[in-house]
């Protein structure tokens, strides 16, 4: 019984200490839950990822045409305001390659992707998702502004 508390206390200190990124100060995640309008011909990409138990402590990258945004966890997002009237590709990292989605971002506009972690073969890969712009707000309202950082490992 001893061993059984002691393996449950390592791995919940061990699933605990993985789980972390740089975040920004509330004062700035307060403003990007603003949801202000984006500079003149600009548009805005939220990246959320929910704070949710199943894949936790996995950190996923997330790259705007190609440029790394930073790293997620369970609970987090992002906020990038990109040119407008362009299409951009928004990518996270799965088991194998990349996920990615493209979205034809009209100036002025803001834009909701949901990071969500799916069963690998050998690790949890993510993906995401477009999501309208009312439950994306919702569930931004809920999270913490990650602060921009280096992808990998």
């Amino acid at each position: 019984m001893k061993k059984v508390l002691l393996a449950t206390v390592v791995t919940a200190m061990f699933l605990s200490g993985c789980a972390s990124v740089p975040m920004e100060s509330n004062e700035n995640t307060r403003a990007a839950k603003s949801f202000d309008a984006p500079s003149l011909n600009h548009s805005v990409i939220y990246v959320y990822r929910k704070d949710a138990f199943v894949g936790s402590v996995l950190k996923k990258d997330i790259l705007i045409d190609d440029e790394c945004v930073g790293r997620t966890v369970a609970g987090v997002f992002f906020y990038q305001e990109v040119e407008g009237n362009k299409a951009h590709t928004i990518s996270t990292e799965s088991e194998f390659s990349n996920n990615e989605v493209t979205i034809n971002a009209e100036s002025g506009e803001l834009y909701f992707l949901e990071q969500y972690i799916k069963m690998g073969v050998f690790v949890g890969g993510a993906g995401l998702k477009q999501v309208d712009k009312t439950a994306g707000k919702r569930e931004v309202l809920k999270l913490h502004l990650a602060k921009k950082s280096s992808c990998g490992s």
